[in-house]
């Protein structure tokens, strides 16, 4: 357990929780338990469904400036693409990731959020990419993903400005997929993780694979892809109960057990 991330585990719902005071900044510290604690969830069977938190008051406000500022380009090189490679192994968690979204997740933090599948904000949450402020730009995912989600020309109306995006219009451009009271964020992601725990854990891996990595491909080689993941679930037995209760009892009424 480090001493800034750390995950806590209820259920089949792990969370990865931020704690570093007072703004969760990213530095070389929170970066490397990061990674430890992503690995350990993608690697646990018993954890179907994982949650991105950074506590009540705010999600990430982005790197740690002060760390950053004193390196080179060399230091820089090797930090950013560090931080990539860690944002990256949590962006391929095989299992549902929601992004539970309090306060300013910007910068690093709000790339963070961006490698989840579902993002939900609190009323008050702000997301933001405000690099360019700073002289540089986004270098821990910023420019591909948000581009991925929100296409191009938003992408750039908000990397060129740095502005910060509220929740109301970060659900408009499809960056948030619900935007709840402050109070209530953790609540509904756990709401929203529960009906995947329950779910054909291997399947459901499957299926992020499908869409993630077919979307770096081209469409006859993504639906090579999704042929052969979708044939390789015969072998599980969450597709003999899914099919068999659907025979018997109709859709929606299986129990799996992810194997």
């Amino acid at each position: 357990m480090g001493e800034f991330v750390r995950l806590e585990v209820d259920g089949a719902i792990g969370t990865i929780r931020l704690d570093r005071p007072k703004m969760n900044a990213i530095d070389s510290q929170v970066q490397a338990e990061l990674r430890e604690v992503a690995r350990e969830a993608g690697s646990r069977d018993d954890i179907r469904a994982v949650i991105l938190y950074g506590g009540e008051r705010v999600f990430a406000a982005g790197a740690d400036i002060k760390q950053m500022q004193g390196l080179s380009y060399a230091g820089m090189a090797a930090w950013g693409t560090e931080l990539q490679e860690v944002f990256k192994l949590v962006a391929r968690l095989p299992k549902p990731v929601i992004a539970a979204v309090t306060g300013f997740a910007l910068g690093g933090g709000f790339e963070l959020a961006l490698t989840a599948d579902f993002r939900v904000l609190g009323e008050r949450a702000q997301v933001g990419v405000p690099e360019i402020l700073l002289g540089v730009i986004p270098g821990a995912g910023g420019t591909q993903r948000l581009t991925r989600l929100v296409g191009p020309a938003k992408a750039k109306g908000m990397v060129y400005t740095g502005r910060f995006v509220q929740s109301a219009e970060a659900l408009a451009l499809g960056i948030a997929d619900l935007v709840v009271p402050d109070a209530d964020v953790y609540t509904a992601a756990v709401e929203m993780a529960s009906q995947w725990a329950a779910g054909p854990a291997i399947a459901l891996r499957a299926a992020k694979q499908a869409i993630d990595d077919g979307l770096e491909l081209d469409l006859d080689a993504g639906l090579r892809l999704e042929s052969t993941l979708f044939a390789g679930l015969f072998a599980t037995d969450d597709q003999k109960a899914g099919m068999g209760s659907f025979v018997e009892n109709g859709p929606g009424k299986a129990t799996f057990t992810g194997r």
